[in-house]
């Protein structure tokens, strides 16, 4: 099987998300092509650079291939392409016209490089890639076009312009919809009945035992109980005033806090607070062994559009050390995590479940949260996409039997 990728992700950084995952794991025993993303013109010459992003307008500059194999059966392709900033367009005429002519210039580059591998047939998913890649299924009239439905973006100013109009339309007219949780697969199976849960994985190998590392320096002097929150501290999905509250309730707790975070966050009292400790954004590869030191793991969500049915990774990285978790409970969490975590609302409630996290812990509790999440693994969530991929493809050309 011949597998393509689009995606707003990047597979050669040191961040992860379903599409690399997956690809990474189809490429086991299929041949996959990663498309990056393509670079638009406005971060070309105005936008925010890193390493990654630098090297693929070296790439362009210098003329050199887009095309390479980072491993066996894996591909990526640099696009040399280079899309305009339309986003910020409003006749709809004028936004259409170049909407199209960017997913023609990114088709072409798909295209030489399918050539180039050989693909004579192949699968092609795209994730989330709702504007440059909205024309893709016409353009390159793949065998089969699957959506892969994984966050919620609207309340971006960016994404909602032209996104939230488009991506209903992307939906319908996809072969197959496949959502990482039943928030949205409830709303995809609106114009799509092709829509699919399928669950979510982490980096992390779930069939070995975690690798927990040593205990980290920035830690050995914080007083226990550790109350720990490992990922993005931003104000959009975390609240805030639930943090200070449960600080300045609960004294004799540290409250750990571990990731990059937003002004709105660094400019309150939250980390004036003398029980809570900040320390900033770490390596994907450490995170493991702070959550490790942790008596306590916390996901502290807003509910709003953009948590509600959100798959928090963290909470599978929490449970694969054996962590007691409580999580703000969401529709999501009620109906994925409600067995496993400790599910609350508000201050007091927040108080009462880590108090009795902190008391029924026990080695039983952390063999079966560990357990409990095997289902995650990238594997099985793997198996469960060509299991619907099969599925379809049967339901489309049923095989007839010789009497």
């Amino acid at each position: 099987m011949n597998i393509v990728f689009v995606s707003l992700q990047r597979i050669n950084t040191d961040r992860e998300s379903t599409s690399t995952c997956l690809a990474k794991e189809f490429a086991k025993n299929h041949k996959v092509l990663y498309v990056n993303p393509p670079i638009d013109r406005k971060s070309l010459y105005f936008g925010e650079r890193d390493v990654f992003l630098d090297q693929h307008i070296n790439l362009i500059k210098r003329k050199e291939k887009g095309l390479t194999e980072i491993s066996a059966n894996l591909f990526v392709l640099n696009p040399s392409a280079i899309m305009e900033s339309i986003n910020w367009i409003s006749n709809q005429h004028i936004f259409s016209l170049l909407h199209k002519r960017n997913n023609k210039k990114l088709a072409t580059n798909i295209q030489d490089a399918i050539n180039e591998l050989g693909f004579d047939s192949y699968i092609l998913i795209n994730d989330k890639d709702i504007l440059r890649s909205f024309y893709l299924k016409e353009i390159l009239k793949p065998a089969l076009h699957i959506y892969l439905d994984r966050d919620y973006m609207f309340d971006n100013a960016y994404w909602k312009r032209h996104g939230i109009a488009l991506e209903p339309k992307l939906m319908k007219k996809s072969d197959i919809i496949l959502c990482n949780s039943p928030t949205f697969t409830k709303n995809a199976l609106k114009y799509n009945e092709n829509s699919f849960y399928i669950g979510n994985g982490c980096g992390l190998d779930l069939n070995n035992n975690v690798s927990l590392g040593n205990a980290p320096e920035q830690l050995k002097n914080i007083p226990r109980p550790l109350i720990g929150y490992v990922g993005a501290i931003t104000s959009l999905r975390l609240d805030l005033n639930l943090l200070i509250n449960i600080a300045k309730a609960r004294k004799d707790w540290s409250l750990v806090l571990v990731g990059p975070d937003d002004e709105q966050f660094s400019s309150s009292e939250l980390y004036q607070l003398p029980n809570v400790h900040y320390l900033g954004k770490i390596h994907k590869n450490e995170v493991i062994s702070y959550i490790n030191q942790f008596d306590v793991c916390i996901n502290p969500q807003l509910i709003n559009t953009t948590t509600i049915g959100n798959f928090p990774l963290k909470i599978i990285e929490y449970l694969h050390c054996g962590k007691p978790v409580v999580a703000t409970s969401t529709e999501f969490m009620q109906d994925e995590f409600k067995t496993s975590t400790y599910l609350a609302i508000g201050v007091d409630e927040y108080i009462e479940k880590i108090e009795d996290a902190l008391l029924e812990d026990s080695e039983i509790k952390r063999i079966q949260r560990k357990s409990y999440i095997q289902k995650f693994s990238w594997d099985k969530i793997a198996d469960r996409v060509l299991s619907i991929i099969n599925e379809h493809e049967l339901k489309i050309r049923p095989v007839h039997f010789d009497k």
